[in-house]
């Protein structure tokens, strides 16, 4: 199965553009040919005109390809450094093309602690098929080693991870997959490629799950994978052509328009979570404090080498340690919104045991640090003081 036409060419030499420009321009027509509209046209269409049979100029039936995708996907590999870019109609339905891959028998690595839908993708649906999963630690990227064997096919893994925020070496676990012939998959989601380019560090495949930062207005529901091999772009193109897992091009463009502002707000995130983390680290209520950007928080010194900055994502414990002192300060909070998902505008608060990790059975949560008293924040782009004021009164 070859990539569709679309895929060919870009229309903007990207190369030597710099990030910030290429959120605007990376992969992009100049002016839409027809009317020469600025940005992409949402083609609002399931099928397209051919003046003779096979005979189209370029896109058939909007399952396989659709220009306001396309569009999209050029973005996506312009940003990330890659050749090829794939768009979703989830970040789970890009990991869910990722696993169809593989066949009964083989092995996978992945980091044991990550997003709990991921977890739940790979023990629920994928292990019935014979697909084994290896949950380990990677923060010391050599024990990823201790787990090969003739089976391993791919490494999985997240950095900054859910919600615990561990940093992986990426560049050391890309060393260990090509030693062994494996391919690495790095979910990019928290970092996005403003702060950190797995593709520059040898990954082979980048996972997004484009609802959070990508799109950044929690207006939409899509997954993105990038790539530079050819062969596995175009298995990846029949798996997501053949199951159909596709976003549709209202998507798509909602996506595409937050990306040309990811730059700025991405600097915006990063300058309130420090703000938060440093308020919250000095709360006499809290206990821990998760944040990359702190000294102690370990592996910190990979962190400031593959990461421009720290981001945005905090997790933090209270000192009562109880699953009743963390609801109510949820509860309370006022500019937060108690919500699930993350990476948009607003700020957001969750409550990864019984949200976003639920999934995961309480034994296993525990023992990455997933305690019934952790509270996770998206910081928002909103005034840091007003976020820093939110939060005292709620642990007050």
């Amino acid at each position: 199965m070859l990539l569709p036409n679309s895929y060919a060419t870009f229309a903007l030499d990207t190369v030597d553009m710099k990030f910030n420009t290429k959120t605007v321009h990376g992969g992009q027509e100049n002016t839409d040919p027809a009317y020469g509209s600025v940005m992409p046209p949402i083609y609002q269409t399931s099928t397209y005109s051919q003046s003779t049979p096979g005979g189209h100029k370029g896109f058939e039936y909007s399952r396989s390809g659709n220009p306001t995708r396309t569009a999209l996907e050029k973005s996506l590999a312009s940003i990330e450094n890659a050749k090829f870019g794939l768009a979703f109609g989830s970040g789970l339905a890009a990991i869910d093309a990722v696993m169809k891959l593989f066949k009964p028998g083989d092995e996978i690595i992945s980091t044991n602690d990550l997003y709990g839908g991921s977890y739940r993708l790979f023990t629920t649906i994928f292990e019935n098929f014979e697909i084994k999963f290896h949950f380990i630690g990677m923060q010391d990227a050599s024990k990823i080693e201790e787990y090969i064997n003739e089976n391993t096919k791919l490494i999985w893994l997240e950095t900054p991870t859910n919600p615990m925020m561990n940093i992986i070496d990426i560049e050391a676990a890309s060393k260990i997959a090509k030693k062994h012939n494996l391919l690495l998959a790095v979910d990019n989601t928290f970092a996005t490629p403003y702060l950190q380019q797995p593709m520059d560090l040898g990954a082979d495949i980048v996972m997004h799950s484009a609802t959070k930062y990508l799109g950044g207005h929690s207006d939409v529901v899509l997954g993105a994978l990038v790539v530079n091999d050819k062969n596995l772009a175009e298995k990846l193109y029949f798996i997501q052509k053949a199951s159909g897992a596709v976003c549709g091009p209202q998507d798509s463009f909602l996506v595409l328009r937050g990306i040309k502002t990811l730059h700025l707000r991405m600097q915006r995130h990063c300058e309130n979570g420090e703000a938060v983390a440093k308020f919250l680290k000095t709360h006499p209520k809290v206990d821990k404090v998760y944040w990359p950007g702190f000294e102690d928080h370990p592996n910190h010194d990979i962190a400031k080498k593959q990461m421009k900055d720290f981001g945005g994502m905090i997790s933090f414990t209270t000192k009562e340690n109880t699953l009743e002192s963390a609801t109510k300060i949820v509860e309370n909070l006022k500019v937060f919104t108690l919500a699930e998902s993350l990476g948009g505008v607003e700020s957001l608060a969750g409550h990864p045991a019984s949200m976003t990790h639920a999934s995961i059975p309480q034994e296993e949560r525990a023992k990455i640090g997933v305690v019934d008293s952790l509270i996770r924040l998206s910081i928002g782009v909103e005034d840091e003081g007003d976020l820093i004021e939110d939060l005292k009164q709620a642990l007050g």
